[in-house]
């Protein structure tokens, strides 16, 4: 009896089966082309979009539930872990070694005052410079004939330019007895020691004047001097001039530097 009601169940469902194929068939002969397209996009949109939700949880049914672990193997994992946090963070040799290469090409070496000077001098041969207020802690001759001083933060830079320049220092002297000073100072702080500097290249006179004339006569590539009507005067006959001096002068010429000392134009302070 159970059987006979089983076969009977499958032939209904086959007959319902067959009525709807038969109505679908029907429908899509009556169908125009547009329509059939717009059915069909639906229909492929409606099985591509059940799919991707199939797979999304299927994917999230397949991750394995996480489990507490011991309390031995937390405290290995929770190791090893910060093992590779530390790893993470710490570089390692090959970038630690790359890193100090990158980093001393953008840090080049400071380069040596002789470097310093041969460059802002741009490699001048011949160098005039005044004694007052450049080499001499005095600024006017008068004060020479009281004492002579010699500075000491610019005698590194003096005997660097003796190195590889022909230098004559010249002052203008009241008397005999100033000069003798002048030179017996220098020779003292051992400005002559090195033998780049000899005392026939230490010129005096008695008026600006006759100063500006040595400088002609001598010609240098520069000349340094604290005097700014010097400066001016002797601008279109010196390639270069450095006026030493804490004012700056309002217009000076193109080839006129200004500097507050000596060693402050070549970087020494």
């Amino acid at each position: 009896m159970a059987d006979n009601s089983k076969e009977d169940f499958l032939q209904l469902i086959k007959r319902v089966a067959a009525f709807l194929t038969f109505k679908i068939s029907n429908i899509f002969r009556t169908l125009d082309s547009r329509s059939f397209g717009a059915v069909a996009g639906l229909a492929f949109a409606v099985v591509f979009t059940w799919r991707l939700l199939r797979t999304s949880r299927g994917s999230q049914r397949r991750q394995p539930k996480r489990q507490a672990p011991s309390t031995s193997r937390s405290a290995v994992g929770g190791h090893a872990s910060t093992q590779v946090a530390s790893s993470e963070v710490s570089n390692p040799p090959e970038d630690s070694g790359t890193q100090n290469v990158v980093d001393e090409f953008f840090h080049p070496v400071k380069p040596t005052l002789s470097q310093t000077v041969r460059q802002r001098l741009s490699d001048g041969r011949k160098v005039t410079c005044r004694l007052l207020g450049v080499i001499l802690e005095e600024s006017s001759p008068e004060e020479l004939q009281r004492q002579v001083t010699v500075r000491s933060s610019v005698l590194e830079v003096l005997l660097e330019i003796t190195k590889f320049c022909d230098l004559y220092l010249m002052e203008r002297v009241l008397d005999d007895e100033s000069e003798k000073k002048v030179v017996i100072a220098l020779e003292d702080a051992g400005v002559f020691a090195s033998g780049g500097l000899v005392k026939d290249k230490v010129l005096f006179c008695s008026t600006e004047n006759g100063r500006a004339s040595f400088v002609r006569q001598l010609e240098p590539d520069w000349h340094i001097d604290s005097n700014p009507e010097i400066i001016a005067h002797l601008a279109r006959f010196i390639k270069y001039q450095l006026h030493i001096s804490p004012v700056k002068l309002e217009r000076p010429a193109s080839n006129v530097f200004t500097a507050t000392s000596l060693e402050q134009f070549f970087g020494c302070v």
